[in-house]
């Protein structure tokens, strides 16, 4: 009976703290927005521009910057101070993106895309989570292959800085929206399966997701429905 009992109780604490992870993981990734807002506002109030005369530069400098955060978020995970790194680079993603939000701004109908590609963004992220918690598929095995389509976005990205070639923007935005769409899937479900305990790390990359799904589709939006005065 007593190994009954253990059984099951280790059972019930397993799924308590994985549903715990992935509540806390859901109220900081909203918390998360809060500063992404605010550091967007800001961009565009105060016309942020980062290494605006050197596109190369600004991205080795930003990918710098990035990575630095990411180095201290994983590090400083099991603390208070790990939130508060993990805010602060959302803030800095926010100034970054700025300067999208200002152009898309400048279509008679930019605050209705902004509207558009966030509410398709949270489409996105509803669907993916759902599919997550109820498939019994593992998507486990799409680490990799998502991480490496993640690279040659960021190649791609790089190569059109001096290609500027539209019909590459499109596709990489396009690619992009769909490999981000299924790392939420894949992030979700390392949650629910185990595989991701820290509801920080697990925050930092359903963020990421969420984050490079709006960029990329209010790109889109901006390019095919942007109206002009």
């Amino acid at each position: 009976m007593s190994n009954l009992q253990q059984t099951y109780g280790s059972t019930y604490d397993i799924t308590s703290t994985r549903h715990r992870v992935l509540r806390n993981t859901y109220w900081l990734l909203a918390l998360s927005m809060i500063p992404t807002v605010l550091g967007a506002w800001l961009g565009v109030q105060f016309k942020f521009a980062f290494f605006a005369a050197s596109p190369f530069m600004g991205m080795m400098v930003f990918l710098a910057i990035a990575f630095g955060f990411f180095y201290a978020i994983e590090k400083f995970k099991n603390s208070g101070l790990g939130v508060a790194l993990l805010l602060g680079f959302t803030f800095f993603m926010g100034l970054m993106l700025s300067r999208l939000i200002g152009h898309i701004l400048g279509f008679a109908n930019g605050t209705s895309l902004i509207m558009t590609a966030f509410g398709g963004t949270a489409a996105i992220l509803g669907v993916m989570a759902t599919v997550a918690t109820v498939s019994k598929r593992d998507f486990s095995g799409l680490g990799k292959w998502l991480f490496m389509g993640v690279l040659v976005i960021i190649v791609a990205a790089i190569a059109n800085i001096w290609l500027q070639l539209p019909a590459l923007q499109l596709t990489i935005s396009v690619v992009a929206i769909g490999i981000f769409s299924a790392f939420i899937l894949y992030d979700v479900q390392r949650i629910i399966n185990g595989g991701e305990t820290n509801y920080v790390t697990a925050t930092l990359g359903i963020y990421l997701s969420v984050y490079n799904i709006f960029a990329n589709l209010l790109s889109l939006l901006g390019i095919f429905g942007g109206e002009r005065d």
